[in-house]
């Protein structure tokens, strides 16, 4: 589930409150239940929420359900909530429509408590199935840590919802310097239980459950910070370098320490429509260069810049 901590989160979409109601009064005892009685309103809560399912009604003034789940299907970090329709519209051709364009499911008015029950316990364990496949194939097999996929995903969808809040987004882009020589010294073994070290050094370092580490790339690791602001950001950018160098991992090869060390480009950014989440990946890329030109074994941080999205 999305919210493994605690009870599954669906969202009722209906303009009238009685149908609201109904549905909640089965729902609750089991699941967190939200409601909107417009499609505007349940766009908004979906961004704001981390959503498992959503009950929509198609037909509803202003905007219809159809229109609302193309549109939440259209947003990277929405278009995986399963959506049921749960609508008078019981004309075949309306169901394989409502299906074509990306419900999982139609359950028709007036509605059986039975069968809406039995519906979204079909449709949550599916998605946790899903969820669980996708969590595996996103794992770095080294380090343990998520790997550049799932970094790739999870900055799209904190894109979004940074950019929906206008709250700050920082990220933290390090890389092991002189690693190649580590490795023609030491060997890939050795080489292979330092990169695990400073995995498991930058989660101590992040230590909030909403920040994202990730294994980058060869020797380049990652922190995706949500809501975090350039003081808390350029600090544990700081730390990142103190407690690398701290593991005083022995590196005979390097030219700045008789240990190993790491160098680090952070940036912060409040996204706006004018902006791109691969801008900030090259803000911070920019800066972990300019580092490494520096003299290594630092950090460079620079915080809300007009990054341009062309």
């Amino acid at each position: 589930m999305s919210n493994p901590l605690g009870r599954p989160q669906i969202l009722i979409v209906d303009d009238e409150p009685s149908n609201i109601h109904l549905l909640s009064e089965v729902l609750a005892p089991e699941y967190e239940v939200f409601f909107a009685t417009s499609g505007i309103r349940a766009l908004a809560l979906a961004k704001e929420r981390d959503l498992d399912l959503i009950l929509l009604d198609i037909l509803m003034p202003e905007m219809d359900g159809f229109e609302v789940c193309r549109r939440l299907k259209a947003v990277p970090s929405l278009r995986d909530i399963p959506i049921i329709f749960v609508t008078a519209m019981i004309d075949p051709k309306d169901e394989a429509f409502g299906l074509q364009i990306g419900a999982v499911d139609y359950v028709a008015k007036p509605v059986s408590p039975p069968v809406v029950l039995a519906r979204v316990r079909t449709h949550l364990e599916l998605k946790s199935q899903r969820d669980y496949l996708r969590s595996i194939s996103s794992i770095d097999g080294l380090t343990g840590i998520p790997n550049r996929r799932r970094f790739d995903d999870a900055l799209d969808a904190e894109w979004e919802r940074a950019r929906y809040s206008t709250s700050p987004l920082s990220l933290l882009l390090a890389d092991m310097d002189y690693f190649r020589r580590f490795n023609d010294q030491y060997g890939y073994i050795k080489g292979d239980q330092c990169l695990r070290r400073v995995g498991l050094t930058l989660y101590r370092v992040a230590q909030k459950p909403e920040y994202l580490v990730a294994r980058f790339g060869d020797d380049e690791f990652t922190c995706l910070l949500p809501r975090t602001g350039p003081g808390r950001a350029e600090a544990m950018a700081r730390k990142l370098v103190e407690e690398v160098a701290g593991l005083r991992i022995a590196h005979g090869g390097s030219d700045l320490a008789p240990h190993l060390t790491v160098s680090v480009g952070a940036t912060t950014v409040t996204p706006t429509k004018e902006l791109a989440p691969w801008a900030l990946l090259g803000k911070a890329y920019a800066l972990l260069r300019r580092a490494k030109s520096e003299g290594r074994n630092r950090c460079l941080f620079e915080a809300n810049e007009r990054i341009s999205a062309a």
